[in-house]
């Protein structure tokens, strides 16, 4: 296990970037090269290895023997949330910037959402505008949700990586709560701005892979399953009622989520939900996408009516 170390100045840094990985070795390079490359911030990467069984586990050492702002850390598969959690708890900083493995950040990302949250202490959270990527290069912008769609939190940032929250208000909102497996952004933030504003920082700054195996595509239905459990928490919250038998749910749904495996019909959801954003900027690479999920869920009604819709 590599033990965290003390930023090289002997001080907190002000952002600490929190990642969890699992066989990510691939593109983990590029990853941590948009990170170490940001500039105007002192920074800690803080990494939790999440049981990698390819060679994620030795180019982090290597990363970390070269590169005192990274803290590695070596567990047993038990998760994104899980290792979220822990990263947090670990995290130095006054704010705490999230990062997924395979995805950038791109430059100025870290000093623009310092910035931010400096200048407007009433928020707790902003995220920012985003690109998302298919593995054939093609790009679609993904604007965030502007402020008063996000007032709720029930609705989420572009993607969760590109979020930078003030470590006081993660804290006092009680963290990432290890009963959702999934989905357990939507769960933060719908808590956190019951503390404050969800802000965004109107500029593509983040860049995020798609590919039909993400979270984003192929758990769609254990992602909607969570997404009404928030819900139904989050009312329960605000008027006054206990949560506890809906984070049973949420408990009982993530024990379900933890043992199962990919099958062909959430490879079919994974190709639809690439089909579905790239279908106003590439419509060609959209029917590509769209056929995929059909041929492998014959059924999937969603596809099949995108895929009516095109030319």
């Amino acid at each position: 296990m590599h033990e965290p170390v003390e930023h090289e100045s002997g001080t907190a840094p002000q952002v600490s970037v929190v990642m969890g990985v699992r066989n990510g070795a691939a593109s983990l390079a590029a990853t941590l090269d948009s990170l170490t490359g940001q500039e105007g911030v002192e920074l800690e990467i803080v990494v939790i290895n999440d049981g990698s069984s390819d060679n994620t586990g030795a180019l982090l050492a290597a990363r970390a023997a070269a590169e005192p702002r990274l803290r590695v850390l070596d567990r047993p598969g038990r998760g994104l949330t899980r290792s979220l959690i822990e990263g947090c708890q670990l995290a130095r900083g006054q704010f705490i910037a999230r990062q997924d493995a395979g995805d950038l950040s791109l430059p100025g990302r870290l000093q623009r959402q310092l910035r931010c949250l400096e200048e407007h202490p009433e928020a707790s959270l902003c995220s920012t505008h985003v690109r998302l990527v298919v593995p054939e290069g093609a790009t679609v912008r993904v604007n965030a949700p502007e402020p008063a769609e996000l007032a709720d939190g029930l609705t989420g940032p572009a993607i969760h990586g590109s979020v930078m929250m003030r470590r006081s208000a993660y804290e006092r909102a009680g963290g990432y709560r290890p009963m959702f497996y999934f989905a357990q952004d939507i769960d933060l933030w719908s808590r956190m701005v019951e503390l404050g504003k969800h802000l965004v920082v109107p500029e593509v700054l983040y860049e995020a892979t798609l590919s039909p195996g993400s979270i984003s595509g192929s758990r769609r239905r254990e992602q909607d399953a969570f997404h009404g459990l928030i819900v139904a928490a989050t009312e329960a919250r605000r008027s006054g009622r206990e949560e506890g038998p809906v984070l049973a749910e949420a408990e009982a749904l993530s024990q379900h989520c933890r043992g199962s495996l990919p099958d062909p019909r959430r490879q079919a959801d994974g190709a639809y939900f690439i089909g579905a954003c790239l279908i106003r900027e590439h419509p060609d690479l959209a029917r590509r996408y769209l056929r995929q999920a059909l041929a492998l869920n014959p059924w999937h009604l969603k596809a099949r009516l995108k895929l009516a819709t095109l030319p």
